[in-house]
């Protein structure tokens, strides 16, 4: 880089800040949750499946555990799967339910119902199911990146079997009515049950097809998680987005529903997931859970706050942006921003941006490796150029409004810099 380009850019600080807006990829272990953990990496070390006094003290803490996160739930304890992490339990559900009712050889006589902007692990595994037969509906969004539940339920076939939609929108922020989309698929079940003379005669038999699966891990701090409301059937929940410790997470099964492990071992978690329990992680994910239930309400008016007030600076300060996805006071996360910048490319201003200690993404980390367009853009009708100049602000409980100022010194420099440059090429 030339000289009079460096020129183009704001001076450094002295004392660099550094201002962490990624908290939809990954969140820091609350200092509280550390301190649960802590007793189960040396003094209570032991096997929660072992016989001997220590093993037992570890089971009970298991138990303990289960029980908080089914209370905050609203379920059963028996209903609460230990994974490690949103991926696993994601496929888990999906491989799962597939696996076990139908079996491989009949994947062909089944359909499934996702959206063209689930994160990968859905998407993934459900299109490894669609290279084996199975018949899938890919519901659209509309610009916003928000779908419609008269979209889902008009894709419903008498042999749909599952349907999966994520909560809340990794990437732009947007919410889905899971609420309404349960109810509508408890509609959809009740007017397929048979009548009671069809029972008698032997020809009738319950549906409770399709089941309903989603998504939760980037919605679990700032929306409802109550299972009755949202009546869902399998729900993933991942440790690491609510300053829990990674490689932990939650799959919510309802009693009843016909799930298979996807992998086999010990027959841990109700033969589910095999494997030693992590058990200071699980301590940590269940306290993490319970304080992301403390100061709901405060916290979430903070950040949401604290998100708009961003939003307007940059808009006054930078020319030529755009928010993706839903309106601020729309059905979006309270917490995310989701920008195009005209005229540059989005990986370049984080480069930057990381010079003066200030860090974003241009959307989900899982896929930083492939340098591929995001397909959440793109299904919101971005062009490939347009998802590239755009830059995902996630901001925390540890964010502050000194940290949102000390970016707004720099960022909207920083921006006119690398257009001057890309101008000037």
């Amino acid at each position: 880089m030339q000289k009079n380009q460096l020129d183009l850019f704001p001076q450094k600080p002295k004392k660099k800040r550094l201002v962490y807006l990624d908290y939809a990829a990954a969140t820091p272990v609350d200092p509280r949750v550390i301190r649960a953990m802590a007793p189960y990496w040396k003094s209570n070390f032991a096997n929660p499946s072992a016989l001997y006094s220590l093993g037992v003290k570890n089971h009970e803490a298991l138990l303990e555990a289960r029980k908080k996160i089914a209370h905050i739930l609203f379920t059963q304890p028996d209903s609460v799967i230990f994974t490690s992490g949103g991926t696993e339990a994601n496929n888990l559900a999906i491989f799962g339910l597939m696996k076990n009712e139908f079996g491989l050889a009949e994947i062909k006589k089944n359909h499934i119902i996702t959206t063209t902007i689930e994160h990968h692990s859905v998407l993934k595994p459900i299109q490894e199911l669609e290279k084996q037969g199975a018949e899938v509906a890919y519901i659209p969004v509309n610009k916003s990146g928000e779908i419609s539940v008269a979209d889902i339920v008009a894709a419903i076939k008498p042999n749909t079997k599952l349907i999966s939609i994520m909560y809340a929108n990794n990437e732009i922020g947007s919410i889905n009515p899971i609420a309404e989309i349960g109810r509508a698929i408890l509609k959809y079940r009740q007017k397929n049950t048979p009548r009671p003379l069809d029972f008698a005669q032997g020809s009738g038999q319950a549906t409770q097809f399709p089941y309903f699966h989603v998504d939760a891990c980037q919605a679990t701090g700032t929306l409802d998680l109550h299972i009755e409301r949202l009546h869902v059937d399998l729900m993933t929940i991942n440790g690491s987005k609510i300053y829990g410790p990674k490689g932990t997470g939650i799959l919510f099964v309802r009693r009843g529903v016909p799930l298979q492990p996807i992998m086999l071992g010990g027959d841990q978690e109700n033969g589910l997931r095999s494997g030693t329990e992590n058990v200071p992680g699980i301590i940590g994910l269940a306290r993490s859970l319970e304080l992301t239930r403390i100061d709901f309400e405060k916290e979430n008016k903070r950040q949401k706050k604290l998100r708009d007030y961003f939003w307007r600076e940059i808009n006054k300060k930078i020319p030529d942006i755009f928010l993706n996805g839903s309106e601020l006071h729309g059905a979006r996360l309270i917490n995310n921003l989701n920008v195009q910048f005209s005229g540059l490319e989005a990986e370049t201003l984080i480069l930057y941006l990381d010079a003066y200690g200030i860090m974003a993404a241009t959307g989900s980390a899982c896929t930083t490796q492939t340098n591929q367009a995001s397909h959440v853009l793109l299904a919101c009708g971005l062009t490939t150029d347009e998802t590239k100049s755009s830059l995902r602000f996630t901001i925390g409980k540890y964010t502050t409004k000194t940290d949102i100022n000390y970016v707004l010194k720099f960022l909207p420099k920083i921006v006119s810099a690398i257009r001057a440059m890309v101008k000037n090429k």
